[in-house]
């Protein structure tokens, strides 16, 4: 894939809003510090016709872990119900520019939506740019159907992160912050421990990202290679709690080099486990 296969434009959208098989989705979620409200702000303010989409809601709710991928036939009827049905082009786009959305396209993907995008700059970018925003209730969808089959393969567990990393058979890569991920800061969640899985290696989301979209491949190859990363060898994404996993995912296919898989429970399941940790710097070669 190229980065045209995994953004449109704010431009193609407008001209394509009121396609009938054309679903904008809002993403939006945010980490406590953002100090924001995503049910809030898609109440007040929206692109025409978006639907909202909940990480938090549409997941595993036997898992104690947050937003883990809910079954297929929970996932289908979640989305058929807010009228997202096959064969439609699904808009993602979140409040931030690019922070949830590319977790909420990998879910879609993940369950077998072949035609998914990222609104590039999202919602930031579609406001200042003076474009119609939508205001008061939501506007009803009729009910859709959704074959929901989950791609096995696009999902890494614990299991097969610890055999990654004990055979080399692929790299681990997290998104978190230098400061998180060298043990430096405390974890956002209750009884996590600090630091990361040895041998994995650290590019920060954030290093990727410019103005709320994703900076050019060029860039993008840098940050992956200064890390130590080699982006022709298989490789696994990791995060807090596989939502910056996505951003890293996004950027790698961008540039033709997707990942393995993305690590569902990322540190929130590794960091409280008695799994071995690590502080200090990635330790590359």
């Amino acid at each position: 894939m190229a980065r045209e296969d995994v953004f449109v434009s704010t431009d193609w959208l407008a001209e394509h809003l009121d396609a009938p098989d054309v679903v904008v989705v809002d993403g939006s979620w945010y980490l406590p510090a953002h100090g924001r409200d995503p049910h809030a702000e898609f109440a007040e303010r929206r692109i025409p016709g978006a639907v909202h989409f909940d990480i938090d809601a549409v997941k595993d709710t036997a898992s104690s872990l947050p937003h883990m991928l809910p079954r297929a036939e929970d996932f289908a009827a979640a989305v058929g119900a807010m009228g997202i049905g096959d064969g439609m082009r699904i808009v993602v786009y979140d409040g931030l520019g690019l922070f949830s959305a590319p977790r909420v396209r990998w879910t879609f993907r993940s369950f077998g939506a072949k035609d998914v995008v990222i609104l590039e700059g999202g919602f930031p970018k579609w406001q200042a740019e003076g474009r119609p925003i939508e205001h008061g209730p939501p506007r009803a969808r009729a009910c859709r159907s959704f074959t929901a089959r989950l791609d096995a393969a696009a999902v890494a567990s614990a299991g097969d992160v610890a055999g990654a990393l004990a055979s080399g058979g692929a790299q681990v890569v997290d998104a978190r912050p230098a400061d998180r991920f060298r043990g430096e800061a405390p974890e956002p969640r209750p009884g996590v421990r600090s630091g990361h899985m040895p041998g994995a290696l650290n590019v920060p989301a954030t290093a990727l990202i410019a103005d709320g979209r994703l900076k050019d491949a060029a860039a993008i190859a840098a940050a992956f290679t200064e890390a130590g990363v080699d982006l022709d060898r298989p490789l696994i994404t990791s995060c807090g709690s596989g939502v910056t996993a996505a951003i890293l995912s996004t950027a790698l296919e961008s540039i033709g080099k997707p990942g393995r898989a993305l690590y569902d429970g990322s540190w929130s399941e590794w960091g409280a486990s008695d799994r071995p940790i690590a502080t200090g710097p990635a330790k590359q070669g």
